[in-house]
């Protein structure tokens, strides 16, 4: 699209009296821009749009404030690594424009391209626990061999193990924003931010200088789910977020997958909730692939069958310290029960446990003890 297509989308975005929702609203009926500012005027009243705004749209017309964004957006456009993908582009996802409220523009810092891939959507909470955080990246690192392009929302926990393992696999991933893409929230993940430009892109429907507000981050779920084939949720509580973009995945469509857990862990019971409503039940990266595959050439597949947690032991491990992890399984364990369940004494039993996790065989969550592999 030149400059006059662009500028003509962003005039209609910045438009204040059609609010949020009615550009993608209307796009989502109409093949272009064009073709909607040739409608008639009872047409698109019978959408339940105010006489003001049919005016707007069909002749967006000179306005101060909005002209000024306009123009600084087509400024920052202009450098390096960035771009403003609108709904007709070439680059824009093409999933994202099958669902009821397709953004009518993406502002992209990174790859254009990288939005044509297929996508895979990795989501789940920000408090996540070590295991969890594990089986993020191991999905994201074998998917990306499928050819896949990993999406999710740089959140801490979940997400940000999603885009490492997509990059640590030479693979591509979006981040899709909830503020504005000029601003990298949480600012922890500043240098994560940086590395997914150079091998994707990240995303946002958000004005340019739009900070993080609570009500952005449900919103902008429904282009994490909807610009992919298929969404995994890792770890998710009960009232966890989520469960919005698995909730949105299933109204547009999409694969929903889950990965359980133990029952007493509070983190999985969103994961259950859904398997129960439906989600297939996902154990290694082969139940994605098996599902999924009717879409892809087997080929490009190259992941080994495979369980969740199943990584390869360090060889040195003494019979006492294997004894430990027999006990603690995967699920979380407190020391006192570890104390009653060996005829190890508590001094002893510090320094196995001390060397487990040098050895990053076990971790420490909440006070309690928790097996990694």
């Amino acid at each position: 699209m030149d400059t006059n297509d662009v500028r003509n989308y962003l005039r209609l975005f910045h438009s204040e009296c059609l609010g949020v929702n009615t550009p993608s609203r209307l796009l989502a009926r109409f093949s272009s821009l064009a073709e909607l500012q040739k409608s008639k005027p009872d047409k698109l009243l019978s959408y339940g749009l105010e006489p003001s705004q049919v005016d707007r749209i069909l002749d967006p017309g000179d306005n101060r404030n909005s002209n000024k964004q306009v123009e600084a957006d087509l400024i920052w456009m202009t450098r390096p690594s960035h771009a403003i993908i609108c709904y007709e582009s070439e680059y824009y996802p093409p999933l994202l424009r099958e669902i009821s409220c397709p953004p009518p523009l993406l502002y992209v810092i990174g790859t254009p391209e990288s939005l044509r891939m297929p996508h895979f959507a990795i989501v789940g909470s920000r408090n996540a626990s070590a295991s969890g955080k594990r089986n993020a990246y191991w999905m994201a690192r074998e998917l990306v061999q499928l050819g896949l392009s990993i999406s999710s929302g740089m959140a801490r926990g979940i997400d940000t193990q999603a885009h490492a393992g997509a990059l640590d696999g030479q693979g591509q991933t979006v981040a899709v924003l909830g503020t504005g893409v000029d601003r990298i929230y949480p600012a922890r993940n500043r240098k994560l931010a940086k590395e997914i430009t150079a091998a994707g892109a990240l995303i946002s429907e958000f004005p340019l200088g739009t900070p993080a507000v609570a009500s952005n981050f449900p919103r902008r779920n429904r282009i994490i789910s909807g610009m992919g084939l298929g969404t995994l949720v890792v770890e998710a509580a009960q009232k966890s977020g989520s469960l919005i973009t698995a909730r949105q995945a299933m109204e547009q469509n999409r694969e929903v997958f889950a990965i359980p857990g133990a029952i007493t862990n509070p983190l999985v019971r969103g994961c259950h909730e859904l398997i129960s409503n439906g989600a297939k039940l996902v154990e290694s990266p082969d139940d994605i692939r098996e599902e999924l595959s009717p879409q892809f050439d087997k080929r490009l597949w190259n992941s080994a069958p495979g369980k969740v947690n199943e990584v390869p032991l360090p060889s040195e491990l003494s019979a006492c310290e294997q004894k430990i992890l027999d006990l603690l399984g995967h699920q979380h364990c407190a020391l006192e029960t570890l104390v009653n369940e060996t005829d190890t004494d508590l001094q002893s039993l510090n320094a196995l446990l001390l060397g487990l996790e040098s050895k990053g065989v076990i971790g420490t969550e909440a006070g309690r003890y928790v097996r990694l592999q």
